[in-house]
């Protein structure tokens, strides 16, 4: 038994430590041979469709208030 203990402590300090060592030696900055991949060669900005991300926010609020309303509509505590 503790040795099956020792072989999981032993295992998932390993597989932590690879994963911290991974993350640390990614760079968030682009390399320099490859320039910025977050955008078609004009450099940095906006990214997608700022429009688009508005109204689906908007959407999204406006469905909830809706679905909210029906909700208590529908189950509404009524008096006998």
């Amino acid at each position: 038994m503790r040795l099956r203990r020792a072989a999981v402590v032993t295992t998932s300090g390993v597989l932590w430590l690879t994963v911290t060592l991974t993350t640390l030696a990614a760079s968030p900055s682009p390399g320099p041979a490859v320039g910025d991949p977050r955008s078609s060669g004009q450099g940095p900005g906006l990214v997608g469709d700022p429009a688009f991300a508005l109204l689906a926010v908007a959407a999204i609020g406006i469905a909830s208030v809706v679905a909210t309303l029906v909700y208590l509509r529908l189950t509404a505590r009524r008096d006998t």
